[in-house]
């Protein structure tokens, strides 16, 4: 094989696809079942509303822009459905952070609270402003990730699930199946890209940050948006190992809705909290009152991919030849995966890339660890 694309999540399997479309031999590897780890726990978010201006919002206009292109008429759940970010209390930082998208270039559409209930009935009237980020989308992750996947797959690739990666050496990659001769590996492995890292001899700090989601009973349209609290876009940006919660409310295709969001780094720790499950009941009936009393069908949790700096690790390892990450998306995985892969394959085959890539270079403070 030219290439071995360890991880079949999103980013791996948008890696995959980029590079077999460049025509590379490419192999996946999973030790679990294709798209069952962090993609699975998604809620399957493409936003730019939650994104300041800079490299990360660079690479999500990008890749919002590939999507649909990649996978055709496959049916992934594509909904435009757009954001909508409300503020409950003073609207200075909000309309100060739209400001500064709309220069971007990010569509951010100022809203009177009236236009808010409008767009959303079942919203509090404790609004005070709100802005409508049309560009907003959401497919379901897995639906896209198997995708994507299919690509790989029908231009001659490989998929192997349960194929766990043990080493690296001249000879190729050495996994639980026996070692697989190839000239480049991209680490793709999400919140385990530091475990792998460490096990292909090139550690880099990419840590888990846990997050839970509420999913309620089936409902008729109640939620029309993804709608979220302005307070979220802090602690998405937080670095804080501490529990963080904030509003964030949706609905999916099958009518139920999902409320989150919280973020804590407690490493794997796959324990269900109720303080933090009723921490996100309380929240988003406090933005959505008729939920209060909506049944809560189930509870599920997932790890994001953490990134001290909180930009995602793109590019080759300069200490192991042959060596590629794609990785620390943390939640924005799902709405970066496209540009990711596109830009990694151009890194990877020498072509221009549609994006500057220093950014996300590998050798950054923070990310690369010692051996």
């Amino acid at each position: 094989m030219d290439v071995v694309v360890v991880g079949a999540g999103v980013i791996g399997a948008a890696c995959a696809d980029a590079l077999s479309a460049a025509g590379l031999r490419v192999t996946v590897l999973d030790r679990g079942p294709l798209a069952s780890g962090t993609s699975a726990a998604g809620e399957g978010n493409i936003l730019v509303s939650d994104k300041e201006p800079g490299p990360e919002l660079d690479l999500a206009l990008s890749s919002l822009s590939r999507w649909p292109a990649l996978v055709g008429d496959t049916d992934i759940e594509w909904d435009p459905k757009g954001g909508l970010v409300v503020a409950t209390g003073d609207p200075a930082p909000l309309a100060h952070f739209a400001a500064v998208q709309r220069e971007a270039g990010v569509d951010a559409r100022w809203i009177t609270p009236a236009e808010a209930l409008e767009r959303e009935p079942h919203l509090t009237t404790r609004v005070t402003a709100a802005v409508h980020y049309p560009q907003d989308a959401q497919v379901q992750p897995v639906l896209a990730a198997q995708a994507l996947l299919s690509n790989v797959r029908r231009r001659g690739g490989v998929l192997r699930p349960g194929v766990t990666v043990v080493g690296l050496d001249a000879r190729g990659v050495h996994t639980s199946e026996g070692v697989i001769a190839c000239d480049h590996v991209v680490n793709a492995c999400g919140p385990w890209s530091g475990e792998v890292s460490r096990a292909l001899g090139a550690p880099i700090a990419i840590a888990p940050r846990r997050g839970m989601v509420l999913v309620t009973a089936p409902l008729p349209p109640t939620v029309h948006h993804k709608v979220y609290d302005a307070d979220y876009v802090g602690a998405v940006a937080s670095g804080d190992a501490d529990l963080q919660t904030s509003t964030v409310v949706e609905s999916t295709a099958a009518g139920t809705i999902l409320i989150g969001s919280s973020r804590e780094r407690v490493g794997f720790d796959e324990s269900i909290r109720i303080r933090v499950l009723r921490e996100l009941a309380r929240k988003a009936v406090a933005l959505f009152p008729s939920l209060a009393d909506v049944p809560v069908m189930r509870a599920y949790g997932g790890f994001r991919p953490y990134a001290p700096d909180h930009l995602p690790v793109i590019g080759a390892d300069p200490r192991v030849p042959g060596l590629w990450h794609a990785t620390g998306h943390e939640g924005a995985g799902i709405g970066l995966a496209a540009a990711t892969g596109a830009l990694l394959a151009e890194l990877l085959t020498g072509a221009t890339p549609h994006l500057d890539p220093t950014p996300f270079r590998v050798d950054r403070p923070g990310v690369l660890e010692c051996a």
